[in-house]
């Protein structure tokens, strides 16, 4: 199962570092000479978002856009994914947005499919911590009618019970996979040390809570969860705002709520004693070596300057993890690490996977950076470059209609404003390094961060002495 981590912050940091490697030169290259200046970062160019919010609660906008010939469609619903899910149904959430788009009173799974791309386009649904957000996109032309499937599935989801217990099987085969991988019991146990016995700590499935899951208990959830007054609907695309609010009244103006909502998710911690977790792996070659911490969400004021410290930290090819632990000391294939911020909470986050010989080393190249954020100031270069590589990737990931109409979504699920979008890249360069290093003494000083180390005991626990007793788990 997928891990959720996926807030503005995780998006934006995913982002990013999938840009690595182009987006800012390293330490040792060097440019030709007499090549002209970087031209000044340009503000994301947001157009009037045409806002509605219909008679049942459901918030509407539109952005027209003039650019590729088609029109885009999330619908996005709080209190919907994994944070809504039940201590004892662990991940439901993944399983259940997988199976909005397996069949309707009108449709089957394979009519949903075949229906979408009759419109020149498709129609899917995943979860993150905060919600579900359902996405689809048609031809211009074929607006109407994909609206129109989209209200079906999301108002009329059946969850059939052939499909249910398909998506069981795949789910049971795919925790399997999973449980034999180090990262997932990295994942697990990070997040059981940052977040405690918060919904935020749920995001992974258990062989019970899979196995416990019926077509009536899918039904019974999408009912308490799918409602037009936790919801907002992006539109997107080659569509004025008249047309939209039209479509969209006529899709989704019908659409009613029924039972009690879902209780909004508690606030979750921002600090929590540090912990020395080592979960056994017999045999293993490798260590997976994970520190972290709660920290804020994304509606904090320490937002942007806490996420941009991360990035300098730990956010792409060029960013101080990745060049000390691979490109100088050779530990490990790749480093990460940086603020992951959410609706009701946050965390900062590190990992590296490495060798067993040089499993101790790693850990004190981590604690090492962190403590140089801490103790100095960014240099001037590395703070520009820092953001240029930020506003650079922001912008060019957002160019694409799809991500503006998710961006928005997601800004929206996290409780940030429609300007947001275009407020992000002028605040990232605001940042000084001043703010740099207070939030680094704020949320990434070495002794706050737990430290999760996933491995074969015997191979390296003379390297973990110095740094504390490590509790031993399964």
């Amino acid at each position: 199962m997928r891990l959720q981590t996926t807030s503005l912050a995780l998006s934006l940091s995913l982002a990013l570092t999938a840009l690595a490697g182009t987006a800012v030169a390293g330490p040792a290259a060097k440019l030709p000479e007499r090549l002209p200046p970087l031209a000044a970062d340009k503000a994301l160019p947001v157009p009037q978002i045409a806002q509605k919010t219909l008679a049942n609660g459901l918030q509407v906008w539109v952005v027209p856009r003039q650019g590729l010939p088609r029109v885009d469609y999330v619908l996005t619903v709080r209190n919907a994914g994994y944070a809504a899910d039940p201590a004892d149904a662990p991940g439901f959430a993944s399983l259940y947005a997988g199976l909005l788009v397996e069949g309707t009173a009108k449709l089957n799974a394979k009519a949903i499919a075949e229906t979408a791309q009759s419109y020149g386009g498709e129609i899917g649904a995943n979860a993150v911590n905060d919600g579900v957000l359902l996405s689809a996109n048609a031809l211009p032309s074929q607006a109407a009618p994909m609206l129109t499937l989209l209200s079906d599935v999301a108002e009329g989801a059946s969850f059939p019970d052939d499909e249910v217990k398909l998506a069981q099987a795949n789910a049971l085969q795919g925790l399997k996979a999973a449980q034999a991988q180090p990262s997932f019991k990295a994942t697990r146990a990070l997040l059981a040390a940052t977040y405690g016995d918060h919904p935020y700590a749920r995001t992974q499935p258990t062989e019970a809570s899979i196995n416990a899951i019926t077509a009536e208990k899918v039904r019974a959830e999408h009912a308490k969860r799918f409602r037009p007054d936790r919801a907002l609907l992006v539109i997107t695309g080659r569509i004025d705002p008249e047309q939209g609010f039209k479509l969209a009244e006529a899709a989704f103006g019908d659409w009613k709520a029924s039972g009690e909502p879902i209780a909004d998710t508690a606030a979750a911690r921002r600090s929590a004693p540090a912990q020395r977790v080592f979960v056994q792996r017999d045999g293993s070659v490798q260590s997976a070596v994970r520190l972290g911490r709660p920290a804020i969400p994304a509606t904090d004021a320490d937002y942007i300057p806490a996420q941009l410290a991360g990035i300098v930290l730990g956010g792409g090819f060029s960013s101080r993890l990745m060049q000390n632990l691979r490109e100088d000391k050779g530990y490990t294939y790749g480093a990460r690490g940086g603020l992951s911020a959410l609706l009701s909470g946050g965390a900062i986050q590190a990992s590296a996977d490495v060798r067993n010989e040089v499993t101790g080393a790693s850990i004190g190249e981590f604690i090492y950076e962190f403590g140089k954020l801490n103790d100095y100031p960014v240099p001037a270069q590395e703070l520009e470059d820092t953001k240029r590589y930020v506003a650079g990737g922001y912008l060019i990931n957002n160019q694409l209609q799809r991500a503006v109409a998710a961006s928005l979504a997601s800004n929206w699920l996290f409780g940030l404003p429609p300007e947001f979008l275009g407020e992000y890249v002028p605040k990232v360069r605001a940042v000084d390094a001043a703010q740099v290093q207070a939030m680094a003494k704020k949320y990434y000083a070495p002794k706050d961060q737990s430290i999760i180390v996933v491995g074969d005991y015997q191979a390296v626990q003379s390297q973990l002495k110095q740094y504390g007793e490590f509790k031993q788990e399964k």
